[in-house]
């Protein structure tokens, strides 16, 4: 037998026995200690997503608990600068592989932000808020696992594509739209750096997100012209359409009441996405 085929054989005996032996869970069986999987609520319900990707229909998704690893990714110096860190985070966590973190919409994204969050340090989120009432800053406490869940209430154009109609009031015009994903959030963030850096101090926050949700107006998909209408979409028609996008949009509501220690008000506030989300004060 010549040694390239005695190393064929080596090699695919040895190849067999691998895939036939049953692996350990050294956590498991060695510490005593099982890493946490969760099942965690979907708000698009995966209508959204085409059936080759594993998150079509899907009402759930499968994760596991964060560990010392993805505190790595969460502090990578490259990742932040790069915007990609939270994908990254996604990915490490997500038992699907297959899934990529950016193709998902950003409410979905966010879902299993929260859940993250809750699995790996708890639902108690300790955060400094502004009273909406007198302006005083203050340390709030918060449950994260009473966030309400704002599931998909309306239906695309068709099921599996991320494409919905809406009829502006004003100017009759007939919009299909798209709601964002962690690439076009990660487009955006690293555009508005950008314009920073440039030292434009115009943000343009209101028609960068129509740019990125309307995909075509009446029929027509042309880029150059789609930026013209949205720059001279009236007031009104800009208005009714972002509160649809609000009303609509799968995701979590991230927000909750404080009672305010100095003017005694009970306010409803938007809770900040801040360092201490993912790194509580002990």
């Amino acid at each position: 037998m010549s040694k390239k085929k005695e190393s064929s054989d080596r090699s695919e005996l040895f190849g067999g026995m691998k895939e036939n032996m049953p692996t350990r869970n050294v956590m498991k069986d060695d510490f005593g200690f099982e890493i946490p999987v969760e099942n965690v609520p979907l708000p698009s319900m995966g209508k959204v997503y085409p059936e080759d990707s594993a998150c079509h229909n899907k009402e759930t998704l499968e994760i596991r608990a964060m560990t010392a690893r993805e505190e790595d990714i969460l502090t990578s110096k490259a990742l932040i600068k790069k915007g990609t860190v939270i994908s990254h985070l996604l990915k490490s966590c997500m038992i699907d592989k297959s899934i990529d973190p950016e193709s998902m919409l950003a409410g979905d994204r966010n879902a299993i932000m929260v859940a993250l969050r809750v699995t790996g340090y708890g639902a108690d989120y300790k955060v400094e808020v502004d009273c909406p009432a007198c302006s005083q800053r203050s340390k709030q406490n918060f449950n994260l696992g009473e966030l309400e869940i704002n599931r998909l209430g309306i239906e695309p154009v068709s099921h599996g594509v991320n494409l919905f109609e809406f009829g502006m009031p004003v100017t009759k015009a007939k919009v299909r739209f798209k709601f964002l994903t962690g690439k076009d959030e990660q487009e955006i963030m690293v555009t508005t750096e950008r314009r920073k850096k440039q030292g434009s101090q115009s943000e343009n926050l209101i028609t960068s997100r129509l740019r990125y949700s309307i995909v075509s107006v009446n029929g027509v998909t042309d880029k150059s012209k789609l930026d013209l209408f949205i720059r001279n979409l009236p007031a009104r028609d800009s208005l009714a359409f972002r509160n649809h996008l609000d009303k609509n949009e799968p995701g979590i509501q991230m927000k909750a009441w404080m009672d305010c220690n100095s003017c005694l008000e009970h306010s409803e506030v938007r809770l900040p996405l801040g360092a201490a989300f993912f790194w509580p004060d002990e």
